[in-house]
């Protein structure tokens, strides 16, 4: 993670097809004990679309944190409900997440 000169937080995923997506960091969100991530691509596949990308975010203090893939249905349930209720805290509508891998 790196911020640019307009203080965005922003993320470079690499997808399993090895293109690479750049993305806004747009919150940190704790649900059930853990912390998430909320990205928004801001290039490349899936820009176009308003798609947001949630993962599970591990800390490690000063060093760089680790993204991980949600593989539960109810942990990824819980991650987006957090999200949602963020996102309607921010008076944006609520972005249906059910349709992302």
């Amino acid at each position: 993670m790196h911020m640019n000169e307009d203080e965005t937080i922003t993320v470079t995923l690499t997808l399993d097809s090895g293109d690479e997506l750049e993305c806004e960091v747009l919150t940190i969100l704790e649900a059930g004990g853990r912390k998430y991530i909320a990205l928004f691509p801001t290039s490349g596949p899936g820009s176009e679309d308003g798609q947001v990308y949630l993962y599970r975010l591990i800390e490690h203090g000063d060093e760089e944190p680790d993204l991980e893939n949600i593989t539960e249905d109810a942990e990824f349930d819980l991650a987006s409900d957090a999200f949602n209720a963020w996102m309607e805290e921010q008076d944006f509508a609520a972005i249906n997440l059910d349709d992302l891998d």
